[in-house]
C-alpha cells in the first residue's frame, strides 16, 4: 500500500491522478504540526511506501510564523521517516530550491552546501537533514517552481490577472526550472518502484523542467500559449520587495536523477497548454 500525506495540494492532487488506489490523508486524518500523529498513522496503516507531499508553503507567511513552519516542514517529515524506518517503509519526500543561497548561475548539484535565505528554506533544510537521520531508505527530491491545474501556482495567478490586465510587471532576474506537478508525481513513482529494487539508490535528487527561465519569459510563455494579450514589464527583485527572500538562481543540476532513475527533466512548456486548458475548470 501507497501512504500519501497530502490531499489537496498540487503534487498530491496529482498522485491521486495517477494512483487514486492510494491512502492520501488530509489535516483531519493527520495534523502536520502533530508529529506524533503522524508517526501514529504510519504506524497504524503499516504501508509498504510513503510519500510525503504536505508541506507548509506559505513563503512569506513564514517568515512571522517560524514555529508553524518548522513543525510542518522539520518536525512532521522527522517523525515520519524515523516511523517509515521502523516499520521498514520507504520514504519519499518533497523538497525545494529554497534550501540553497541562489548565488552565481551554475545549477546546484544535490550534494552542494545548503545555506537559505529565509524561514521556509531554513525549515526545509531542517527537514531533509532529519529524514536523511532517520537511518531508513529515503529518498528527497528537490524540486522548484511547481505549476499544475490545482491550487494556487503562477501560471493560475497569471491567468487570473490576464482577466482584467493588460500590463503587469514581472520579476526577470530570479531563474529556475518551472516544473509541472504531474510530471514531479510520475517521478515519485518511478522513484519508489527503483528503489523497491535498489535501496541504495536512497539520498537527495533534483528534478526542475526545461528549460531554465526567469519568472518574466515564463509569464510571456503562459500568455502566449493562452492567447491573453498581455504586456510584460521585466523588473529586478529588489524593485519587487516580499518579507521572504528568493534565491535569484534556482537552477537545479538533475543529472543525477537521470543517471540513477532514468527520469529526464520534463520540458514544462509542453505541459502548459495542458494546464492552461484545465485550469479553467479546476480551482
Amino acid at each position: 500500500m501507497i501512504l500519501i500525506f497530502g490531499k489537496t495540494g498540487q503534487v498530491a492532487r496529482a498522485l491521486a491522478d495517477l494512483v487514486p488506489d492510494a491512502l492520501f490523508l488530509d489535516r483531519t486524518a493527520a495534523d502536520l504540526t502533530d508529529p506524533a500523529a503522524c508517526a501514529a498513522a504510519i504506524l497504524a496503516h503499516n504501508p509498504a511506501v510513503i510519500i510525503n507531499a504536505a508541506a507548509y508553503t506559505a513563503v512569506d507567511a513564514a517568515e512571522a510564523d517560524p514555529e508553524t513552519a518548522f513543525a510542518v516542514n522539520r518536525d512532521a517529515p522527522a517523525a515520519m521517516a524515523k516511523a517509515a524506518a521502523q516499520i521498514g517503509a520507504l520514504f519519499l519526500h518533497i523538497s525545494t530550491d529554497y534550501v540553497f543561497d541562489g548565488q552565481g548561475d551554475a545549477p546546484f548539484a544535490p550534494d552542494a552546501p545548503t545555506a537559505p535565505l529565509s524561514v521556509y528554506g531554513k525549515s526545509k533544510a531542517a527537514g531533509e537533514a532529519a529524514v536523511m537521520a532517520a537511518g531508513g531508505v529515503a529518498a528527497i527530491l528537490r524540486c522548484s517552481w511547481v505549476f499544475s491545474p490545482y491550487g494556487g501556482n503562477f501560471v493560475k495567478t497569471m491567468l487570473r490577472l490576464a482577466e482584467n490586465r493588460d500590463r503587469l510587471s514581472i520579476v526577470h532576474d530570479q531563474i529556475g526550472g518551472p516544473t509541472p506537478a504531474h510530471a514531479i508525481a510520475e517521478a515519485l513513482l518511478q522513484m519508489a518502484t527503483a528503489l523497491k529494487e535498489k535501496p541504495k539508490l536512497a539520498g537527495i535528487y533534483h528534478f526542475s523542467g526545461t528549460p531554465d527561465t526567469s519568472w518574466a519569459d515564463f509569464a510571456t510563455e503562459i500568455f502566449t500559449q493562452s492567447g491573453h494579450q498581455v504586456t510584460i514589464t521585466p523588473i529586478p527583485t529588489r524593485d519587487y520587495p516580499t518579507p521572504a527572500t528568493r534565491p535569484l538562481n534556482s537552477r537545479l543540476d538533475c543529472s543525477t536523477t537521470m543517471a540513477a532513475f532514468g527520469i529526464a527533466r520534463p520540458e514544462w512548456r509542453a505541459y502548459l497548454a495542458d494546464v492552461i486548458n484545465s485550469s479553467q475548470t479546476i480551482a
